[in-house]
């Protein structure tokens, strides 16, 4: 990629951001249409950007810590990120109001969104992460789109339009992996209880009751037929996908659990998590794999992968795309909406259902813009509550309303 084919792939309004890590510095650059880009050599160890990464997940991919638990997200830190590798190249950047991420390493791991673009201290609140509220996190500036590479902007610029008559939506959610219609789910959608046990099959897997009205809200916002376009419970299964003509749908949702090699036994690439044969009676594994991702036929303009660990990365645990994600973009998503640790499932399905919303009430609102605002209105005024209704703590961390990154077109 020249320096003119990235400016000139770039629509109006967006800046791209790329950053390689050598192991003793970081080579950034800025780059926008109109305007100089720019090239800063920064002086940054390369395991010490890993070490900060993974210290701002820990605060982010919580586990079943309770909420007076939590960990504290380090803002200073993340405004020392931003400060060493997003402030060097802000003149280039400036005026934007879409942000092209191309990051490298363990930078892949991280959401560009939850970085602080001033620094910040927390103060008390009364509510539990309030304090939250007043940081400034990148996101309030500008909306964030992660890209696998530079690259990516004259393969998406060069797509033939998509076809016109596809139908809106189809969406697979709460699948069910146990005859146990008793078995309890949890506040996350999360895979810990399944780490170190060798033998752990679909049955094993906590069911999702609430992405079984994270599918149904989203197919009502987006007008599609409850009962031919969505299917949940049983009928979340590996048979329904493949029986469905995925190219004839404008958005296709798959709110489960995301797998990594070696979270089931025998699985040895990234899967998505489908009813259990057991339950269905077809023959098959209940697992759609990387591999038969790859195979698939879309024209989506979105993929959304509303599950836990969607983006982390298919091996080293570095890269921007996960397997799953980079199989439905070479299968021919435009853009993928996927998640980057274990979701907190309530806050997950108020803003994958208002991003839509806010799109269907705004024909011109961007994906990008359109996730920001979604993220912006947890932050402001998203709250937590108890099983009674009352308030208990904000979705003011970024634990809450950052989990998910927009890959690819966010146009």
């Amino acid at each position: 990629m020249t320096l003119d084919e990235a400016r000139s792939a770039l629509r109006p309004g967006a800046a791209l951001l790329s950053i390689y890590l050598a192991e003793d510095r970081a080579y950034v650059w800025g780059v926008a249409r109109g305007r100089d880009p720019q090239l800063a050599i920064v002086d940054a160890l390369r395991g010490d950007v890993a070490a900060a990464v993974a210290r701002l997940r820990r605060a982010l991919d919580v586990g079943d810590a309770p909420l007076e638990r939590f960990p504290v997200f380090n803002v200073s830190l993340a405004h020392s990120l931003y400060a060493r590798l997003v402030a060097p190249v802000a003149s280039a950047l400036e005026g934007a109001d879409t942000l092209l991420v191309v990051p490298h390493g363990a930078l892949g791991q991280l959401p560009f969104g939850v970085l602080v673009s001033a620094p910040a201290t927390l103060q008390p609140a009364e509510l539990p992460f309030a304090q939250y509220r007043a940081v400034p996190w990148l996101a309030r500036s500008v909306a964030v789109v992660h890209l696998p590479a530079v690259s990516s902007l004259v393969t998406l610029s060069k797509l033939a339009p998509l076809p016109a008559d596809r139908k809106p939506f189809i969406g697979y959610g709460d699948p069910q992996f146990s005859k146990d219609a008793a078995a309890q789910s949890g506040m996350l959608r999360n895979l810990a209880v399944l780490r170190g046990d060798a033998a752990a099959g679909l049955e094993k897997l906590p069911p999702l009751p609430d992405t079984r009205e994270e599918v149904r809200e989203i197919a009502r916002v987006l007008r599609a037929d409850q009962d031919k376009d969505v299917f949940v419970g049983a009928a979340a299964s590996k048979k329904n996908v493949d029986a469905a003509h995925l190219s004839g749908r404008r958005v296709v949702v798959f709110a489960t659990h995301g797998l990594l090699p070696g979270d089931l036994d025998g699985l040895t690439q990234p899967a998505l998590a489908l009813s259990n044969p057991a339950v269905t009676g077809v023959s098959n594994d209940g697992l759609l794999t990387m591999e038969e991702i790859l195979g698939l036929r879309l024209n989506a303009d979105w993929v959304v992968l509303s599950a836990c660990n969607t983006a982390a990365a298919g091996g080293e645990g570095e890269e921007a795309v996960s397997g799953l994600g980079r199989a439905f973009f070479f299968a021919g998503a435009r853009a993928l909406l996927v998640s980057n640790w274990a979701v907190e499932t309530v806050s997950a399905r108020l803003l994958t259902t208002d991003l839509f919303r806010r799109q269907v009430a705004d024909a011109k609102l961007s994906r990008a813009q359109a996730l920001r605002q979604a993220m912006l209105q947890l932050i402001d005024a998203g709250e937590g509550r108890d099983p009674s209704g009352k308030v208990v703590f904000s979705y003011a961390h970024p634990m809450f309303w950052a989990p998910f990154s927009l890959v690819g077109d966010g146009g």
